[in-house]
């Protein structure tokens, strides 16, 4: 039995749900909020979705308005959140979108879970193994062959107020190209310009800084082979999604001719996708995301899969406000999970009332309030909807 399962246990039916709406924001985000009969919500993201296409999917999905009406959420108890995401994530065929609201969906009924039993999600999870997390922060864009460009690069992320210790140094910056713009197989003049730029990275961050070698599912296998030779003298923390986002025999080709710490994971949806790579040893870590993953209770079950491998867990977070939150509880209820992704602008993020958000000397601070102790500005959010959204419909 679950932390959930004995709070939800002790108490009668605190509260049944009576909506799921959606709205849009001006900067891409699309939150989600489950309403319920007591006067309390919860609230979650699905990632930069078009507005029209949530709704119709909360319809679909989780309101009870597709050919399954009895598997809607409406009119439940929102403290069934592993029957809620039995229903949602099983039943229905879908993918990518549909994944990201859904999860949004249960992210908010976690956040809810929270509200009405008055305990922060960690402890609905079981505890916290940390007070706080560790984090790693991203590179500014640029010509990563050019020293004087590092130079300023480095000056700019080692005086970032947030103090992270760590940065992701994306490969297409090192070759000219667009972000996630697959390249057949690179040249041996390619392979260059990769160690060029990571040995300028190295040069110029230092070494109390980690660096993670950053690919987007670019490459072929002899590429992704050949970049981590070119990489393997700047001792990197991570080599990050070289190869396609599913499992392959490839992974292993890969797995046998590098001693790089190899990390992948943010497009796995579900634990399903995840076993192959923990069953082969594929990996050295895994990175799932909260709202491309399945929610935070699909996300938990990776985790769990992973922690019978021995294998630790990070969680890719380039999301809003809600994510960074829902990110930091699952990573203090999990003790195989030793730092999560962060954003530079994370502490930026105007949404809330108070922004609970609280980062310093690289390490996030993990909220004790209720839920995932969010407490919108609504005043702020009617303010900046996307172009003809409306207000929590």
């Amino acid at each position: 039995m679950t932390a959930l399962d004995q709070a939800a246990a002790k108490a009668d039916r605190l509260a049944t749900i009576t909506a799921i709406r959606a709205m849009r924001l001006d900067s891409g985000f699309c939150l989600i909020r489950v309403d319920t009969d007591a006067g309390v919500s919860g609230y979650g993201e699905c990632g930069d979705i078009d507005g029209t296409h949530v709704r119709a999917t909360i319809a679909t999905h989780a309101a009870g308005g597709g050919r399954l009406p009895h598997l809607g959420l409406v009119g439940k108890d929102p403290l069934a959140i592993r029957v809620h995401h039995h229903n949602m994530f099983t039943i229905f065929p879908q993918r990518r979108r549909e994944m990201q609201v859904l999860s949004g969906i249960d992210m908010a009924l976690w956040d809810l879970a929270g509200k009405l039993l008055d305990q922060p999600v960690y402890q609905l999870l079981g505890g916290k193994f940390r007070d706080d997390i560790a984090l790693y922060s991203h590179c500014p864009q640029g010509d990563f062959t050019d020293a004087g460009a590092w130079a300023d690069r480095a000056a700019d992320l080692k005086s970032d107020p947030h103090g992270f210790t760590a940065f992701k140094v994306d490969v297409h910056s090192c070759l000219g190209l667009h972000m996630q713009q697959y390249v057949p197989s690179l040249s041996p003049g390619d392979i260059r310009k990769v160690r060029r730029s990571y040995e300028l990275a190295r040069e110029h961050l230092g070494e109390d800084i980690d660096i993670i070698v950053h690919c987007h599912n670019e490459l072929d296998t002899p590429s992704a082979i050949a970049v981590a030779k070119a990489v393997e003298d700047i001792a990197p923390l991570y080599y990050e999604d070289p190869l396609q986002p599913g499992y392959a025999e490839n992974w292993l080709a890969l797995r046998r001719q590098t001693h790089l710490p190899i990390l992948t994971g943010e497009n796995i949806e579900l634990v399903d996708q995840a076993l192959p790579f923990l069953q082969n040893q594929a990996v050295d870590c895994l990175q799932p995301d909260i709202v491309l993953s399945g929610g935070i209770t699909g996300t938990k079950a990776i985790a769990d899969a992973a922690a019978l491998y021995r294998t630790p867990i990070t969680l890719h977070n380039v999301s809003g406000l809600l994510l960074n939150l829902a990110s930091q509880q699952l990573a203090a209820s999990i003790f195989n999970c030793p730092r999560i992704e962060c954003t530079r602008r994370a502490t930026s993020l105007a949404w809330a009332a108070e922004n609970p958000l609280d980062i310093s000397n690289g390490r996030m601070r993990i909220n004790d309030t209720p839920g995932l102790g969010f407490v919108p500005d609504e005043g702020w959010l009617k303010a900046h909807r996307y172009e003809g959204e409306p207000y929590w419909d």
